[in-house]
């Protein structure tokens, strides 16, 4: 949740949507225009390797739950990200004490490590999750705070089903600044195998307009950190003005969204694309101006607060903290096709992460044990939900 907010220049009213899905089929994400700079990196490295536990089809249309929510875990301890494995388990992040922790298909958990040198403090700590398996090897990208920087890792997943282990990490990248708000921290594999970097401002609104910063972004890396090819800058940066982006996800289309926290009155659900400035700190909200992408919906700040994103179709689900809700959002082609809808709303508290899980429902993390929630008996817990065409 961020802290102190401002008035925003501009206004627009709305409420963000829900759905799940992880795309895997796509092409360069499509979105409002903007002026987009043309500047390519020469020197990076081609992708390799392939996220796991993706669909084999982007299913079309929208989607909406079936069925009420069930536990699929609980007794989670201020966890951050989940990303489901193929076999029908999962990995959950616990941001406080570093902890990656696996979820067996029947419910059960267990530490699969720690990871080294995670420090937490206000909003930092451990952060996203995903994984990539590459010449053999499966491997576990983690975003981290330590005590002068955030950066992403990866460290070999060993082990079978039941009993995954972590082994010793290796840095993808590092210098982020940190504070004890506005991390960012969500990463994820695209449908171009690339990995995609979420950074917050750290406190420092400059940093988000400065090119040569990596906080207030959204960063494209290899997956072995280099600057991805045809990168706006010829940089690791691919999109920046952000004041604290913590949700990613890639819609059936190939079109890219991101959640981000505004400061006082508007929290923004944008649609991605190459180059282009969001406006912050110059702008919060839909600013009406050619040099900043607006976002395509806005809502308060106490109907979401949001964080993870997931996507099924064309349908975006934004978790929200603050609101305490789920917000389906149908889309096409860059834009909103209906009013976003609240799913969810007060039932299981602050919602942390959503993700769209290989048997086509949805999975959606709870956060209410985070310094900042109200906690119930068995949280936090990660929960599913069976979704059917809209």
């Amino acid at each position: 949740m961020p802290s102190a907010r401002r008035p925003r220049r501009s206004a627009a009213a709305a409420a963000l949507a829900l759905a799940v899905a992880i795309v895997t089929a796509g092409c360069a994400a499509s979105a409002p225009t903007a002026p987009m700079p043309t500047r390519e990196s020469s020197s990076a490295v081609a992708p390799t390797g392939t996220p796991t536990a993706t669909a084999e089809a982007a299913p079309a249309g929208w989607f909406r739950p079936s069925a009420a929510a069930t536990a699929l875990a609980t007794g989670l301890s201020a966890p951050w990200s989940v990303v489901p494995l193929g076999e029908g388990g999962a990995l959950v992040s616990q941001r406080d004490d570093g902890t990656v922790r696996e979820i067996s298909p029947d419910g059960s958990s267990r530490a699969a490590g720690v990871v080294p040198d995670v420090v937490s403090g206000g909003e930092g700590g451990l952060h996203g999750l995903a994984v990539l398996e590459t010449g053999g090897e499966t491997w576990l990208y983690a975003y981290h705070g330590t005590e002068q920087d955030n950066r992403v890792v990866r460290m070999p997943l060993t082990g079978a089903a039941g009993s995954r282990a972590l082994g010793a990490p290796e840095v993808v990248l590092d210098g982020i600044a940190r504070a004890r708000t506005h991390n960012g921290g969500r990463i994820a594999f695209g449908p171009d195998g690339l990995l995609y970097i979420t950074t917050g401002d750290a406190g420092d609104r400059a940093s988000a307009q400065d090119e040569a910063s990596l906080n207030g972004k959204i960063l494209r890396v290899t997956p072995d950190g280099g600057a991805a090819p045809g990168n706006p800058f010829g940089t690791a940066v691919y999109t920046l003005g952000h004041r604290n982006v913590q949700g990613i996800a890639w819609t059936a289309d190939g079109a890219m969204w991101a959640s981000e926290f505004g400061q006082d009155t508007w929290d923004e659900l944008n649609a991605i694309r190459p180059g282009g400035n969001y406006g912050w700190p110059e702008v919060e909200g839909v600013a009406g101006d050619d040099r900043y992408v607006d976002p395509v919906t806005v809502w308060t700040p106490d109907e979401s607060s949001p964080s993870g994103v997931a996507a099924v179709g064309g349908t975006v689900f934004v978790a929200g903290l603050r609101g305490e809700r789920l917000w389906a959002v149908d889309t096409a082609d860059g834009a909103l096709t209906g009013e976003p809808q609240a799913l969810l709303a007060g039932e299981q508290g602050r919602l942390r992460d959503a993700v769209a899980a290989p048997d086509g429902s949805l999975w959606v993390l709870t956060g209410n044990t985070d310094g900042r929630g109200s906690p119930r008996d068995g949280d936090d817990v990660l929960l599913r939900l069976a979704l059917a065409p809209s």
